[in-house]
């Protein structure tokens, strides 16, 4: 599957203290406070740096907000992939979903980052929305791989079950309460898993096909 790996793409930048302080201090105000609300002069002023060397690092403000979302994209990686090292099929698909029950209950949770960030940029072909959709496709995929080990007949569908109950307790979580968004997320992923041998019976999903393609490509 082309786009976002796992780990993220290899970088060219030379390691700098000035940009890792951009990117730290513009990630927590973003995922704290939304992308549109935070300014660059607040990032400069928080980030103590020049107005000068944001830009030698960050040429504008959206390549910033890449930035961002590429470095939430390597914190779930890092963790998925240490998962998959140790665990396959229900068992990986398990961890995956203790991971985001994890996520949840942490402080200062305010939902999904990439989902907020998708709330902000209307332009699908956007920088922001590609990387998005790359992340979007790669976590699809894993859980996709997850269910397919597990010997579900119909991974796509399943991971797509996944992904979409996922969405509602991140949005849940913020918006109500993280432990039910929590325990009702667990009772989805565990119906799934129980669903394997019954989904045996049921007829093909075409877009489980279309998925499956789609991945192998």
């Amino acid at each position: 599957m082309e786009g976002m790996t796992s780990p993220s793409r290899s970088r060219t930048e030379k390691p700098s203290p000035a940009r890792e302080r951009l990117l730290t201090t513009a990630s927590s105000l973003f995922y704290a406070e939304g992308i549109g609300s935070v300014g660059v002069g607040r990032i400069v002023d928080e980030g103590h740096v020049t107005l000068a060397t944001l830009y030698r690092h960050f040429p504008s403000k959206q390549d910033l907000v890449v930035a961002y979302l590429q470095r939430v994209h390597d914190l779930i990686a890092s963790r998925l992939d240490a998962a998959a090292s140790t665990s396959s099929g229900r068992d990986l698909v398990l961890s995956i979903a203790d991971g985001v029950t994890e996520e949840l209950a942490l402080p200062g949770f305010r939902g999904c980052a990439f989902l907020n960030a998708a709330s902000e940029y209307e332009d699908a072909a956007s920088p922001v929305r590609r990387v998005i959709a790359e992340h979007r496709g790669w976590y699809y995929e894993l859980v996709r791989r997850a269910l397919d080990e597990a010997g579900h007949p119909l991974p796509g569908s399943a991971a797509r079950h996944f992904v979409l109950i996922r969405d509602g307790a991140m949005c849940a979580a913020y918006l109500e309460d993280d432990g039910a968004a929590a325990r009702a997320f667990r009772r989805g992923v565990e119906g799934l898993l129980l669903s394997i041998d019954q989904e045996r019976h049921v007829a093909p999903d075409p877009d489980d096909d279309l998925q499956q393609s789609a991945a192998a490509r």
